[in-house]
C-alpha cells in the first residue's frame, strides 16, 4: 500500500542560457519548484559542487640535485618555493572510468629537460620551462599548457619527475598518501576542486495563476577540468547516492498527485495558441518555407513533432531548429509536447484544431 501525497510542482527541463555560456561558465534555470525548493536544491548543489567533486592534481615533484623546496638553483631564476607555487596551478584533465584498470592510482611524468646553448640563444639567454615541457606525452589533457614553471639561463640538463593523483578539495602537502617518499621528492599542496565558484539565485515563478513558486538560477563557473555541465551532473549523482542511504528507513511508498496540466492560463488559452497559423508568428521566411514543404500549418501540429523528426525535413537545419525552439518558449511551448490529456495526437491533430476553430466560429455567430 502506498500513501497519496499531493502534486510537487517539478521542472520538466534544464534550461541553458547561451548567451552567456562559456567554456567555463554556464548558467542554469529549472523552474518551477514549490515554494522553498529553489534553496533546498540550489544550497545542496552548490555545496557538493564546491568540495565533493574530483580532478588531477600534481602532489610532488623532483628536480634532479635539488634535495629541499627552500633551495636556489644555479641557472634557475626561480627558487624552489616559487617553482612549487606555480606547478599548483597547473590544471589537468581525465575522468577516470570503470574500463580502464588502475585509472585512479597515481601516475608518474618523467621528464629528461634538456635546455642547450642554442636553444637559450634562439630565446634571448633565457628559456621558459612550461607546463608542456614538462608534461610530454601523457594521458592527462594539460588545459594550460603555457603555464610558466621555471626559467633557464645556463645550458642544463636534468630529470623532472612528477606525481599526479586523482582527488577531492584541497589536500595540504602533510595529508598526501603517497606510500615510500623518493629520495629528493618534495611533496606539495594540491587543489584537486575543479570549481571555483558558484552561485545560486531564487526568484518568484507563475504556475497557472500563482505566482510564488521558485525558479532556481544557478552560475557555474570551473576551471577547465571539468566543464559546468559535467559539474552540475556529477553533483546530481552524488546527492542522489547520498540520499539513497536514507531508503532503508521507508516504511510505506508515497505516490504523487500529478495534478492537471496546466499551460499558462486554462485549456482555452492553450488552445488558442496551438490553432494559430505558422504564418502568423514571427518566423524567418526560410523557416516558414520549411515547414510548409513538411505540410505543417499550426502550431499544433509543430509542437507534436520531435525535434528529432524537425532535423528529417527537406533544406531544414539546426539554425531554423534553434529559430523555432526559441519563438515556442516565448509562447511556453515546446518540441515534443504530450497533448494526449487535451485529446490531442499526432494521428488526430489537424481534425482536432480544424473542430476547435470550427466551435470557435460558431460561438462568436
Amino acid at each position: 500500500m502506498a500513501v497519496k501525497y499531493g502534486k510537487f510542482e517539478l521542472p520538466s527541463k534544464i534550461k541553458v542560457e547561451d548567451a552567456t555560456r562559456k567554456p567555463t561558465f554556464t548558467r542554469f534555470i529549472a523552474e518551477p519548484f514549490e515554494r522553498g525548493f529553489g534553496h533546498t536544491v540550489g544550497n545542496a548543489l552548490r555545496r557538493i559542487m564546491l568540495s565533493s567533486l574530483e580532478a588531477p592534481s600534481i602532489v610532488s615533484v623532483r628536480i634532479e640535485g635539488i634535495s629541499h623546496e627552500y633551495m636556489a638553483v644555479e641557472g634557475i631564476i626561480e627558487d624552489m618555493t616559487h617553482i612549487v607555487l606555480n606547478l599548483k596551478n597547473a590544471l589537468l584533465r581525465k575522468l577516470p572510468t570503470d574500463d580502464e584498470i588502475g585509472s585512479r592510482d597515481t601516475k608518474v611524468i618523467s621528464k629528461i629537460l634538456d635546455i642547450t646553448p642554442d636553444i637559450l640563444d634562439k630565446n634571448g639567454g633565457q628559456y621558459i620551462v612550461t607546463l608542456k615541457d614538462l608534461m610530454g606525452m601523457t594521458d592527462f589533457d594539460v588545459v594550460n599548457p603555457d603555464l610558466a614553471i621555471f626559467t633557464v639561463t645556463k645550458p642544463m640538463t636534468k630529470k623532472v619527475d612528477l606525481k599526479i593523483s586523482i582527488g577531492r578539495g584541497y589536500v595540504p602537502s602533510e595529508r598526501h598518501i603517497l606510500g615510500e617518499k623518493g629520495v629528493d621528492e618534495i611533496i606539495i599542496d594540491s587543489a584537486f576542486s575543479p570549481v571555483r565558484l558558484v552561485n545560486y539565485f531564487v526568484e518568484n515563478t507563475r504556475v497557472g495563476q500563482d505566482t510564488d513558486f521558485d525558479r532556481l538560477i544557478l552560475d557555474v563557473t570551473t576551471d577547465g577540468r571539468i566543464s559546468p555541465e559535467e559539474a552540475l551532473a556529477f553533483a546530481t549523482q552524488i546527492g542522489i547516492a547520498h540520499l539513497q542511504v536514507f531508503e532503508q528507513l521507508k516504511l510505506m511508498s508515497l505516490t504523487f498527485d500529478q495534478g492537471e496540466v496546466e499551460m499558462n492560463t486554462d485549456r482555452d488559452a492553450l488552445m488558442a495558441k496551438l490553432a494559430l497559423k505558422i504564418n502568423e508568428i514571427e518566423l524567418s521566411v526560410r523557416s516558414t518555407n520549411c515547414l510548409a514543404g513538411a505540410n505543417i500549418d499550426t502550431i499544433a501540429e509543430l509542437v507534436v513533432m520531435p525535434e528529432s523528426e524537425m532535423l528529417k525535413f527537406r533544406n531544414f537545419g539546426k539554425k531554423s531548429l534553434n529559430e523555432i525552439k526559441a519563438k515556442l518558449e516565448e509562447m511556453g511551448l515546446y518540441l515534443g509536447m504530450d497533448l494526449v490529456k487535451f485529446g490531442i495526437t499526432r494521428d488526430n491533430v489537424k481534425q482536432v484544431i480544424q473542430d476547435y476553430l470550427t466551435e470557435k466560429a460558431g460561438n462568436q455567430v
